[in-house]
């Protein structure tokens, strides 16, 4: 294994920002290579523990002669995220210099071409980041980008090209749910990932051996180590079946058999009343149509101080808020309908 040292030049002087990238030199140039990363969004740590528990598997697996194909990890993809709090609480989900989220704005490039990288010494910071992010993952076969959500089950971000092909990866995995979508205009990481080899021959493209996904690994606070060693070995499960690293006592074989819906059918529900939210559905939880959903508690101690919140539809609680204090407006979870929502914006990737 090398370690190398990563540095993003800030947008001040005397500014910068540093990040680790681990390295494993496969010994098969025909076996698919990997790419690993976690907290982009720099305060989502499931993804962070989980590849902390993946290395030492990696190593023994080096040491012993079985890493086929090369892995690149970069255990914090976020060093700018990292760095940044505001009165104590924690900003690592949008750069506080440009109002951006740091899962968007990545290049789609027209070709799998670090050429086409745009120039970004006159950007900003996190530009530079996404860059160079960009630039370590491209020419890998297995694209892994770990985040987490509030509180919610463990799923995937799949592109419909990439789908049934990589049911195995969520079996190995051990997720709950895959959400399919078919376009991305915001350039989030898996879309930068993807976009590319939509654009070439299908020979070049080789969506058969081809991984992009964006894993949602459960709720924030869910930075646990028996999780960890769990999501790991799945981690671990998904190199192995797809020729990444070799080991022959471990089983891939599995179908998948949790939940598969397209973006369109998940209803983000927004809340009625700023207030206190009282949940009456957790992740995982199967509700038909009109169920309850939460209430939220806008007047304490008057009447009419409640407003319920019901599900227009069947389906299955993906994901809720963890913070029980909310604005009207803001959501308060993801219900995945058994239908498509009438929601338009249900058509864009949340994470």
């Amino acid at each position: 294994m090398q370690k190398s040292i990563e540095r993003i030049v800030g947008d001040s002087e005397g500014v910068s920002y540093e990040f680790p990238v681990f390295r494993f030199e496969g010994t098969d140039k025909a076996a698919s290579s990997a790419y690993l990363q976690a907290a982009l969004h720099a305060g989502e740590l499931p993804g962070v523990v989980a590849i902390d528990a993946l290395m030492p598997m990696l190593e023994k697996a080096e040491a012993e002669g079985r890493t086929k194909g090369s892995i690149t990890i970069v255990p914090q993809a976020n060093p700018i995220g990292r760095a940044q709090y505001h009165f104590g609480e924690h900003q690592g989900r949008f750069h506080l210099g440009t109002r951006t989220n740091f899962n968007r704005g990545f290049p789609l490039l027209a070709a799998p071409d670090v050429k086409l990288l745009p120039d970004t010494t006159l950007g900003t910071a996190d530009q530079r980041l996404k860059s160079r992010l960009l630039q370590l993952s491209i020419g890998h076969d297995i694209v892994l980008d770990l985040h987490c959500d509030d509180e919610g089950l463990a799923y995937l971000y799949v592109h419909t090209s990439l789908w049934p092909a990589m049911a195995d990866c969520a079996a190995a995995m051990g997720v709950d749910a895959v959400i399919l979508w078919n376009e991305d205009t915001d350039g989030t990481f898996e879309g930068a990932s993807i976009t590319p080899y939509l654009k070439v021959p299908a020979e070049v493209a080789r969506f058969d051996r081809r991984v992009a996904t964006t894993v949602e690994y459960r709720g924030i606070l869910d930075v646990d180590g028996a999780l960890a060693g769990a999501d790991a070995e799945g981690l671990y499960r998904l190199l192995v079946a797809r020729g990444v690293v070799l080991d022959q006592a471990l089983s891939t074989s599995g179908s998948f058999t949790g939940i598969v819906a397209p973006l369109e059918n998940i209803d983000m529900m927004p809340a009625p009343r700023a207030g206190a939210v009282l949940y009456d559905v957790k992740p995982g939880d199967r509700v038909a149509k009109g169920a309850l959903l939460a209430t939220i508690v806008h007047a304490p101690g008057e009447a009419g101080g409640r407003t319920q919140l019901f599900a227009p539809q069947a389906g299955i609680i993906l994901t809720r808020r963890s913070r029980r204090i909310i604005r009207a407006g803001e959501d308060l979870l993801k219900l995945v309908g058994d239908s498509k929502s009438a929601d338009a914006r249900s058509g864009t990737l949340e994470d």
